[in-house]
């Protein structure tokens, strides 16, 4: 590129911070049209800028923007594009731009480095592949040479902590020694400059998961750990801060290795954090002990499965929290005095951490933590100080959780005229907390919120509540929700069966009503009003029993009536914002037409479905073209008007077919296509024979999304589970689709992912799981319900051996759900009744026989009744056969 041509460029990258609009404009669509004609020759330019010390800072640190820009993207499936198109780049260009971005790294007058993000995208991008082999110690040396000036030391650590934090977990293991070294030199509390002490400090707590092998070495560790405790003294804030951070994940990563340490270091220091008038400060020290009671919940969970399986647990409680929590509540409580009056509901604060530290402290204490809380809560409750009857309040809602009901019930009991009263506090912070423990109380202590001596006063003071500011009813609704559940399940019923009232029956139309008016409130949308009232609605109507069943036939016409009202609104949005906001309120209404149609008597459906089904269709028909949210929750308002009405649905089917389509079709919006596919099962189990007619398109489309690459992995088990569904309303029709269908359940069925990720072990399950509902489904169809196999089942038989092969793999890979047991128990009892005899040498294995006897042990009664079930099933097969024992 000449000198005229660059000399344009930088004009053009110092108009990329112009407050003249049209400036910024012109500026950005030069760039783009310069990235689109040459983008190899365009990021060449761009590093000669940046590496070039006599340009301005602005052309430096824009060329540095706009090369990092084209090196990486936060969207993942763009970023790996970003990273095959830098292979596609000539050899000579890509190391002309990664010999000039090392070349500018510490030349820079701007901080951050913008030389040190280039380089780090880079290295990302070629370390995986063993490119760049000098990076490493390039960077590390320009930390470490005695004659390196600090811009040069902080870049290059800037670089590694960039790199550390993206690079993919594994590559850089072997280089961790020379990492740690170049850091811990720069954290060292000899060295001059604290921007380089928290360059060094941010790199550390970036690589810390891949210093494993350095930790499990005494000296090494020793000596990390004697480096991050200096760095919590620094006088420098933003140093302290980082260095305590680093604490907070070594915590998590390396437990078994803290002992030594934290008596005379971590407690001390940390408990100092906690008491820092600095938040920044307050809140890591908080943040460390949260981590230690995480850690020590999850150790006691582990103990006890270890115990309960009768081996020995592989990681064991130290039971820190329990050593410091005499120290520490004494700490937390006083912030809890700290509140921000003008409380922001996103700004974490001291306050906040405190309430949640208690929480986990509870949990993880239990009982213990009683004594040195309830002091405070005793002597507070009544201050004349707002701020310190929020405190008590506020310590009495987060320790309920981890306290045994002996204990807990009598507390609540003396407490419960003390929050009712608080709930008319004059401030609103005290009566917001207060709401938030009665919710807390509902979900915690059930039987104690529908005592029946605080029962009408508790419910006139939630009534109140929901006219109080938005942030108490918002509370006040999530408690509604925690009394609706205590009064049901404390009901008498038969098992299954709907009571025929409750406590809450003399007050529900009331309580509906009420509810209703907080859902119109205008200013609903704060502190997210309207959703928390529409879900208290909804929770209601799920637990309402029949005495309440008028009510329940009222409130359906009333959400009816509003998604009617609503849906004539679109013609007047006139933002984006309003827009938001319509379809906010249309996915409330959709859901709690859901909530009140599941508690409809199948005799009164016909009366209501013609009217339901147009303003769905009508919903559906406004958002066309435009999948998202509301057409989700629109599918599975569909999805329970079809479970009512079953066959009766098909009169709709002409009119809904379109949308479901379209809905089959969504791939980018995978949630409302996993929604339309979960119809498309309901819609074949509720139709039976009277959805053959829309079989072929629907089955296209299905196998379609099956073979559809971008597809969401989440969707493709539910089109399996629906292929089960179709095959078992249809019977001998499903003939025709069978062979692809089962070469789709094969390719399925052999999916091996890796074994170490968690996602992809519980995504293998999910997906073997529909394999089987498939397969189930299939056979059950054509096999039919007389005694005698219809001979289509037949069609079957060439595929046998993949499919008990299927089985005996779920059967020696371990770890399965209680669910995958039953029904591959359950299928293989259907294959023998279905092929007799003659399926018995395929079965005949120990693997499957070990399997179903351990099934035959589950504490689930339906997965042993079933394996029972298949045991049997396979000695007919094998008497059948002739064979003896």
């Amino acid at each position: 590129m000449n000198a005229e041509v660059t000399l344009h460029l930088i004009r053009v990258l110092e108009k990329t911070v112009s407050p003249d609009k049209n400036e910024l404009l012109s500026a950005k669509n030069f760039l783009e049209q310069a990235a689109e004609e040459n983008l190899p020759e365009f990021l060449k330019a761009l590093s000669d800028i940046l590496v070039t010390v006599n340009n301005s800072p602005v052309a430096r640190m824009a060329a540095g923007l706009q090369l990092k820009n084209h090196l990486t993207s936060k969207d993942e499936t763009v970023n790996q594009q970003y990273q095959h198109r830098w292979h596609q780049f000539p050899e000579e260009i890509r190391e002309y731009i990664k010999k000039n971005i090392l070349v500018a790294l510490g030349t820079e007058n701007t901080r951050p480095s913008c030389a040190a993000q280039c380089v780090a995208y880079v290295a990302v991008t070629e370390l995986p592949i063993k490119g760049w082999p000098v990076l490493i110690q390039t960077l590390v040396n320009k930390v470490v040479a005695d004659n390196s000036s600090e811009m040069n030391r902080e870049a290059a650590l800037e670089a590694i902590g960039y790199i550390c934090q993206d690079i993919r977990y594994g590559v850089l293991e072997h280089q961790s020694n020379q990492i740690l070294t170049a850091i811990i030199h720069g954290m060292r509390k000899q060295e001059p400059s604290n921007h380089v002490r928290l360059a060094a400090t941010t790199a550390l707590h970036n690589s810390l998961e891949f210093t494993k092998a350095n930790f499990e070495k005494d000296l090494e560790r020793n000596f990390i750990m004697e480096v991050v405790c200096e760095a919590t003294q620094s006088q420098d804030t933003q140093v302290c801060v980082a260095a305590l951070q680093c604490l907070v994940k070594i915590l998590t990563l390396y437990y078994q290795y803290m002992e030594p340490y934290m008596a005379q270091a971590l407690f001390p220091i940390t408990l100092e954090a906690m008491k820092s008038e600095n938040d920044q400060i307050a809140l890591q020290g908080i943040e460390f002990w949260s981590n230690v009671c995480d850690e020590e919940i999850d150790l006691a969970i582990e103990t006890q499965e270890a115990n309960d399986a009768g081996r020995a647990p592989i990681r064991v409680s130290k039971h820190y929290a329990r050593g410091a929590l005499q120290y520490l509540t004494p700490v937390l409580v006083e912030k809890l005095t700290k509140q921000d009056e003008c409380d922001d509901e996103d700004n974490w604060s001291p306050a906040k951490a405190a309430s949640v530290c208690l929480m986990l402290l509870a949990t993880c204490c239990e009982d213990e933590i009683v004594p040195y809380v309830f002091p405070f809560i005793k002597d507070n409750i009544e201050s004349p100080n707002w701020r310190f009857r929020d405190a008590a309040v506020m310590t009495f809602g987060s320790i309920l959780s981890g306290l045994e009901t002996n204990t807990l019930k009598p507390l609540i009991e003396q407490a419960m005229p003390t929050l009712i009263h608080l709930m008319y506090d004059e401030s609103v912070i005290v009566r917001d907390t207060t709401a938030w423990t009665f919710g807390r109380i509902c979900d915690i202590v059930p039987e104690a919120a529908i005592n029946k001596t605080y029962l009408n006063t508790l419910l006139e003071c939630f009534i109140k509540g929901l006219k109080a500011e938005p942030r108490v009813a918002a509370n006040v609704c999530w408690a509604f929700i925690g009394l609706s559940d205590a009064a049901y399940e404390a009901a008498e019923v038969n098992e299954g069966e709907t009571p025929e009232t409750y406590c809450l029956s003399p007050y529900f139309e009331y309580i509906i009503t009420q509810l209703l008016e907080t859902t119109d409130r205008q200013d609903g949308t704060q502190a997210n009003l309207r959703a928390a009232a529409y879900e208290a609605l909804m929770d209601m109507i799920k637990n309402s029993p029949l005495d309440c069943y008028l009510v329940v036939q009222r409130t359906t016409i009333v959400i009816l009536e509003r998604l009617n009202q609503v849906l004539q609104m679109e013609s007047h949005i006139a933002s984006h914002n309003d827009r938001h906001q319509f379809n906010d309120l249309q996915s409330l209404l959709c859901a709690t037409l859901q909530s009140v149609l599941r508690k409809v008597r199948e005799e009164d459906a016909p009366q209501i479905s013609d009217a339901i089904m147009t303003a769905l269709l009508t919903m559906f028909n406004s958002s066309s073209g435009k999948p998202g949210g509301v057409q989700e929750d629109a599918f599975l308002a569909v999805s329970t008007l079809v479970e009512l009405l079953g066959f009766k649905f098909v009169k709709y089917m002409d009119a809904f077919k379109p949308f479901l389509f379209m809905g089959l079709k969504a791939h980018q919006e995978y949630q409302v296509c996993c929604a339309a596919v979960g119809l498309t099962g309901d819609i074949c189990r509720a139709l039976k024979q009277l959805i053959i007619p829309y079989c072929d398109d629907i089955m296209t489309l299905l196998l379609a999304n099956l073979s559809e690459p971008t597809l969401h992995r989440s969707v493709k088990p539910q089109i399996l589970s629906a292929f089960g569904d179709m095959a078992l309303s249809i019977g001998s029709e499903f003939v025709k689709y069978l062979n692809v269908v089962l070469d789709m359940l094969n390719a399925a069925s052999r999916l091996q992912v890796d074994q170490n990720s968690y996602d992809m072990m519980e995504y293998l399950n999910e997906l073997r799981e529909s394999v089987l509902e498939a397969y189930t489904g299939i056979i059950q169809g054509l096999k039919g319900l007389e005694q005698q196999p219809h001979p289509d089942v037949f069609h079957l038989e060439s595929h046998l051996p993949n499919i008990t092969a299927f089985i005996k793999r779920i059967a020696v890979e371990g770890d399965i759900s209680d669910s995958m047991v039953a029904s591959a128990a359950g299928f293989i009892g259907d294959l023998c009744t279905a092929f007799g005899p003659r399926l018995y040498p395929l079965l005949e294995d120990g693997t499957i026989s070990q399997f179903l006897a351990d099934g035959k042990r589950s504490k689930a009664a339906r997965t042993k009744s079933l394996c029972n079930w298949a045991t049997k099933e396979i000695k007919k097969l094998r008497d059948g056969q002739g064979i003896s024992q």
